[in-house]
């Protein structure tokens, strides 16, 4: 087969998606980064698929590449083959180590920074949550497609329940916050992301409860959903 063609026979499952002697003679993108190939390095060195195999699970998705085993054998014998993997490595270590240095460098500056949460009075405090809801449930009802169901009235200070009051009143706060979260800027889908997000959202709660503490119980049930 040519690296244009597709084989939908259903000889089993191969490898990304072909047959089952495909499975033995070709390698899908998978395979080729179990032996340490990059995209790059697929690009450089391999070029175009040997075969196209259409996906038999998702027949609107890109057909699979596939590559000869021979042939990849090959390249990975040559010379080529050791100078690209080896300056490969050498740049994803050192991508490794700059990101490392990222993550402790976002982890100490969200331990060290200062949270000012806005001091306000009680009424204050409520009046601002109340509308803040009414006005986050507002936009949410136009953001929904279909039909639109009929408009409750709005919630008020006074006909609110003193729980979902509570509620309202830690959102308003975290809303106010939301300019700690560029202390993230720099980190990206990964554990240490994960960590200083995590990192993050303790702190913000912590200040509210300190600076609040009739909602520290509602601060604390958050950080506990979190964690399940």
């Amino acid at each position: 087969m040519t690296a244009h063609e597709t084989n939908e026979g259903g000889q089993g499952q191969a490898e990304g998606g072909g047959d089952s002697r495909a499975a033995r003679t070709h390698l899908s993108a998978a395979g080729l980064r179990a032996r340490g190939w990059t995209v790059g390095m697929v690009r450089q060195l391999l070029g175009e698929p040997d075969l196209l195999r259409a996906n038999p699970h998702v027949r609107s998705s890109p057909p699979t590449r596939l590559y000869c085993v021979e042939r990849v054998e090959a390249a990975e014998r040559n010379d080529t083959f050791r100078t690209v993997a080896a300056a490969a490595a050498r740049r994803s270590a050192a991508a490794r180590v700059i990101a490392q240095r990222r993550r402790r460098e976002v982890l100490a500056r969200i331990t060290a920074e200062s949270i000012d949460v806005p001091r306000l009075a009680p009424d204050k405090l409520a009046a601002l949550a109340v509308e803040h809801h009414n006005r986050g449930d507002k936009e949410r009802s136009h953001e929904r497609s279909g039909p639109k169901p009929q408009p409750s009235p709005p919630a008020t200070v006074e006909s609110a329940d003193p729980l979902a009051l509570d509620r309202w009143k830690v959102d308003y706060l975290r809303h106010r916050l939301t300019r700690y979260d560029e202390l993230l800027n720099g980190l990206y889908g990964s554990t240490g992301r994960a960590t200083a997000e995590e990192l993050l959202r303790r702190r913000l709660y912590a200040a509210i409860a300190e600076a609040y503490p009739l909602l520290a119980q509602e601060c604390a049930r958050r950080l506990a959903a979190v964690r399940r």
